[in-house]
């Protein structure tokens, strides 16, 4: 009875830690534009999260880093205290870009988006190469990709990652009718899909399902202390 008892404890454990995971698995860095702060009008970089999940994260307390990954010199992600359920938000480095952000790439037609912000020393995003790493607020790193030298060449295209992998090295461009990618309204020289990432992959897991797991488990081991030994 000792041994099945370990044996539910363990599974508790191992279990609590997939349940851990998964929850950390949501977000993912979709889109990176490090050559807006010298080629839009806007002048200011800006990167894009989208929620992958099929339950709504806070990211109260956020924080991002370019290729340095260090949370010591993270830089807060400000105006976005929570990204729902499929969910695509944009951040610029400066918050003074957002109207010309808006204007330059929807025009007149203003989405529906969330955009909000970092400003920091040493978190510009470069066009020789770098990276966008994002922490939590107990410095976890949530997500991560990291990109070679970007497009130098007028219409300027975004790094587009949506295939929504994690920790991955950034290749590929966006192309006008790609993946929800479009030539902006207001500015022909930008080509990218700001606010929406294509939503093509299934989502992580509900922890629902392993707090049933987690249940189940916990039933057995009741019931294992009933049984004479």
């Amino acid at each position: 009875m000792k041994m099945l008892k370990r044996a539910a404890i363990a599974a508790v454990v191992s279990l609590s830690a997939v349940v851990s995971m998964q929850a950390q698995a949501q977000v993912r860095v979709t889109e990176v534009a490090p050559w807006a702060s010298g080629n839009a009008p806007y002048a200011s970089d800006w990167f894009e999260l989208t929620n992958i999940g099929a339950t709504a994260v806070s990211i109260a307390g956020w924080r991002m880093d370019d290729s340095s990954a260090s949370f010591a010199t993270a830089a807060a992600l400000t105006g976005i205290s929570s990204i729902a359920a499929g969910e695509s938000v944009i951040f610029i480095e400066s918050a003074a870009a957002n109207a010309g952000f808006l204007g330059a790439w929807f025009g007149a037609a203003t989405p529906s988006l969330q955009i909000g912000n970092y400003t920091g020393p040493g978190v510009g995003l470069s066009t020789g190469g770098d990276g966008v790493a994002i922490f939590d607020g107990a410095g976890l790193l949530r997500a991560s990709v990291s990109f070679g030298a970007s497009d130098g060449v007028s219409p300027y295209q975004s790094f587009d990652n949506a295939a929504r992998l994690d920790i991955v090295s950034l290749s590929l461009l966006s192309a006008a009718g790609m993946n929800g990618a479009f030539v902006a309204a207001g500015d022909a020289m930008e080509i990218g899909s700001p606010g929406s990432a294509a939503l093509s992959v299934s989502a992580v897991p509900e922890t629902d399902t392993y707090l049933l797991l987690l249940a189940g488990l916990g039933a057995v081991a009741f019931a294992s202390r009933k049984r004479p030994s």
